[in-house]
């Protein structure tokens, strides 16, 4: 549900009490799937505010203030399992949501790996990560941010021709989630967001690029004009890009696409694709993946960090563990039902990882960049061309081509191709630029001997 409203921050933080009113509601819930006669029964609430602001040469183009609402219940009855949602707190509306799961349920077949998680994995320390910090940002404040930041890029070189926009975005969300085992779980959490596009160059020749600050806290924003600046730097870097021959090369991935990369390996030894078969790293559990120096950890309980949680979506306690450690892939990232599909134990990874962490090899991109000598700098990534099921790898990119350690012009409309197990096999070094802005923590990433199709 989306409705408009006047305020998207309330004058005084009431966030505890809404959560108390949150797990209220998910506590007769519960009572009602059991009333129902329910074996099993969880329920997840949850509240989210926002506000949202773009401009465009100058001009406002959108204000948008919402409040968003959610229950969803699930009953088990023996191992047949029925979900409904309904985002109206009225009592005949959450009577019916929990008939229509039952509903549901009683229709369905039985699923030997259904059911909450075990009792004795649910998590007791409920504590927060420094996540709350609501912005008393009014619409015209939000305006002005935006305005600032797009101003200052196109004041940056008069090469600076058109703009793609800014904007600015924040908002909160507290959730409950609770089941018949007795956990109740509630959290808060806060984001808030600047940035701005840019365009310079002329007809054919135009480029666009930005940059973006995204955090929990606006004291830890990016100053607007300093948005503005580094989107026209990026832009300005990009014109007058050359063609690349095609061959193999050594290839940067410069930190904010280098999750990417990531981003595959956890599609790959998730659950849902492993018991599908559905993944080229089915089995791969304790095998080398990676160089013998390369580790990825999880660290679920960093202060102010993304994805930091005491529990995942199904109440487990979070643990912090490595998913890579000395090349070799130490487990799966599995709920309870995958886990289950796979007689395996759950990772305490329902609704997905919590903050993981590349360790760095080397030292920031500069340095990189010098080591590597000649080869491929890719800043932009393009097109979905990922194979989860056999690695294959071929995804479009832009960037700069590297000539004796140093950038030598921008290059753009190339292929970057490969199988992602020879790609994680041939990863030379992570570099120690962290990109703050996603709960997988990476720097850059330098692999040897990439397929680049350019020309000829």
């Amino acid at each position: 549900m989306t409705t408009a409203i006047t305020d998207a921050s309330p004058n005084h933080d009431d966030s505890r009490e809404r959560l108390a009113r949150l797990e209220g509601i998910a506590g007769q819930l519960l009572q009602r799937c059991r009333d129902a006669g329910a074996s099993q029964a969880e329920v997840a609430c949850s509240e989210d505010r926002g506000l949202n602001v773009n401009v465009r040469m100058g001009e406002v183009e959108s204000v948008e203030s919402t409040r968003d609402r959610g229950i969803a219940v699930t009953v088990y009855f023996g191992q047949r399992k029925g979900s409904a949602s309904t985002a109206d707190l009225r009592e005949e509306s959450l009577a019916a949501t929990v008939e229509q799961a039952c509903a549901i349920a009683r229709h369905t077949e039985d699923d030997a790996a259904s059911g909450l998680a075990d009792p004795a994995l649910m998590a007791r320390d409920l504590r927060e990560f420094d996540a709350w910090h609501p912005w008393a940002l009014d619409a015209q404040d939000a305006v002005e941010l935006a305005l600032a930041a797009e101003q200052a890029g196109r004041d940056a070189d008069a090469r600076i021709g058109n703009s793609d926009g800014a904007g600015v975005g924040s908002g909160s969300s507290l959730s409950v989630y609770a089941n018949s085992h007795g956990f109740v779980g509630a959290e808060r959490s806060t984001h808030h967001s600047l940035s701005c596009a840019l365009i310079a160059g002329r007809g054919e020749d135009m480029q666009r690029d930005g940059w973006y600050s995204y955090v929990l806290s606006p004291d830890d924003l990016e100053p607007a004009a300093a948005i503005g600046r580094k989107a026209a730097q990026r832009t300005l870097e990009r014109l007058d890009p050359r063609p690349l021959a095609t061959g193999r090369y050594p290839v940067i991935f410069s930190a904010e696409v280098a999750r990417s990369l990531i981003g595959h390996l956890l599609g790959a030894v998730s659950g849902g694709a492993l018991y599908r078969g559905a993944s080229f790293l089915v089995d791969s559990a304790g095998k080398q993946l990676f160089p013998a120096w390369f580790s990825i950890h999880e660290r679920p309980f960093l202060q102010r960090g993304l994805r930091s949680a005491a529990f995942d979506a199904e109440g487990v306690a979070t643990r912090e563990t490595p998913l890579v450690e000395g090349g070799v892939l130490q487990r799966y990232v599995l709920g309870s039902y995958s886990a289950r599909r796979l007689g395996l134990e759950t990772t305490a990874n329902a609704g997905g990882v919590h903050n993981l962490e590349v360790a760095a090899s080397a030292g920031g991109l500069d340095e990189m960049v010098r080591g590597m000598g000649r080869g491929l700098l890719v800043t932009s990534l393009m097109g979905q061309g990922v194979n989860t099921v056999t690695g294959d790898y071929s995804r479009g990119a832009s960037g700069f081509w590297i000539e004796n350690g140093a950038i030598a012009h921008p290059v753009d409309g190339i292929t970057v191709a490969g199988n992602l197990r020879d790609m994680f096999m041939a990863i030379e070094a992570v570099g120690s630029d962290v990109d703050p802005r996603s709960h997988i923590r990476t720097g850059s990433i330098l692999v040897g001997g990439v397929t680049v199709a350019g020309l000829g």
